[in-house]
């Protein structure tokens, strides 16, 4: 087993609640991280459809067989469970004593901030980080991948199944996609038109890492701006997207109030809009969309894994300058470009000059370049450009961190 991130914050949330609840993807490896972190406790699929009926017909009897707790997976299937899970634990007040899991985000969430709300500690589990292959064991798939071109990593995503079982990922990515809409799309919700469906989803991957512009989407798949917000939020509930909210900050200028989309995985992506082999993406111009994409996702996977609130914005103004990532914390804000070319280029700074230069004060400029120079504003975080070459570098406006070293980067920064 890889070692998980999450491991550590799991078996604490397990000393502090008496339930634990772990959520996230289809096949992000929850379930293997849970038996990994309780092998003793029983677990249970209610997925299997005679346990869900036992569990639905007498949920009291059915909860008595685990007098010591279990691992119920996919227990948003059976809701009627979680009103006799608070009776169980208010009687027993054993902590760690069930672990809970599922794959839709609003369901189990929904359930738990009404029946068990301040008894349940909840993690979220996404697929692997690259930081997480880095510290693989050596000789395995995931090692390999880890070391391998940008270019694959992009186009083979971070799913474990792919690094697990050898599956092709191409062949695995149309079967998850085909079982997601058949399965966890009939259940959120009634969608009659699957095939309408499948292309929205595939016209936000070709959008990833964009503002989003709901009713263009909208209208290139032939819906009603209603039914696209719709749709984005299920996308957003069976964790297949996120959006990146606009700073908050304002330079005086009209600014961009739309997020910008993202993919949790780009392999996923990748595989939604055509794209079938990994040398494909040196000519893609999906290229740089999904390097963003896997940067950003990066950064967001790290800080849910650690239970971390991770302050993760982006800047626009109206004439389309752009910071990619701003990560606010108590030491400023780490603004960071992202750039899969593999030569710095001198325009790539622009963005991050144009910004630095509307909010950073003249006497923090002053301290920046002139170190004896005493002022009573401490100095943010220099700005950051990973690309997708090998070198890291400092020049005048940021320091240039390499693909491969941005996971040990994202840990220093959420960690600082």
């Amino acid at each position: 087993m890889i070692p998980r991130q999450a491991a550590t914050q799991l078996q604490s949330i397990a000393q502090w609640y008496p339930i634990v609840a772990v959520t996230g993807p289809r096949q992000s490896g929850k379930t293997t991280l849970v038996q990994a972190c309780f092998p003793g406790k029983h677990y249970v699929s209610l997925e299997d459809i005679d346990v869900r009926e036992s569990a639905l017909s007498d949920p009291r009897r059915f909860l008595a067989q685990y007098p010591t707790g279990a691992v119920l997976d996919e227990v948003q299937r059976v809701p009627e469970l979680f009103s006799y899970l608070q009776t169980v634990v208010d009687r027993d007040r054993q902590m760690g004593a069930w672990v809970l899991t599922g794959s839709q985000q609003l369901g189990l969430r929904s359930q738990i901030s009404q029946t068990l709300a301040g008894r349940v500690g909840l993690l979220e589990l996404l697929p692997f980080t690259l930081g997480e292959l880095q510290a693989a064991p050596e000789d395995t798939p995931a090692t390999a991948l880890a070391r391998g071109p940008l270019e694959q990593v992009l186009w083979q995503g971070l799913y474990p199944v792919p690094l697990d079982r050898g599956v092709p990922p191409n062949v695995w990515l149309s079967d998850y996609f085909s079982t997601y809409v058949e399965r966890d799309v009939r259940q959120m919700t009634q969608v009659r038109d699957l095939q309408t469906f499948r292309t929205f989803v595939r016209m936000c991957a070709a959008r990833t890492s964009q503002v989003l512009n709901l009713s263009a989407l909208a209208a290139d798949c032939g819906i009603s701006s209603h039914t696209a917000k719709g749709w984005l939020s299920m996308l957003q509930a069976s964790y297949l997207v996120f959006l990146l909210p606009p700073h908050h900050v304002n330079f005086g200028k009209q600014l961009t109030k739309s997020p910008k989309l993202y993919f949790y995985d780009t392999g996923l992506a990748a595989w939604l809009t055509g794209i079938r082999h990994a040398d494909e993406l040196a000519i893609s111009p999906m290229r740089g969309p999904l390097f963003e994409t896997w940067c950003v996702a990066e950064v967001l996977k790290t800080s849910l894994h650690r239970r971390l609130d991770a302050q993760l914005f982006f800047w626009r103004d109206k004439i389309g300058s752009e910071v990619d990532l701003l990560i606010d914390h108590p030491q400023g804000v780490q603004t960071v470009e992202f750039k899969a070319g593999q030569t710095v280029a001198g325009d790539w700074f622009n963005a991050l000059r144009k910004y630095e230069a509307l909010r950073t004060p003249a006497a923090e400029v002053s301290s920046r370049t002139h170190p004896d120079t005493h002022s009573l504003t401490p100095p943010t975080p220099r700005p950051l450009l990973v690309y997708g070459g090998q070198q890291p570098q400092v020049r005048e406006a940021a320091d240039i961190v390499p693909w491969r070293q941005w996971p040990a980067k994202v840990h220093d920064i959420i960690h600082h």
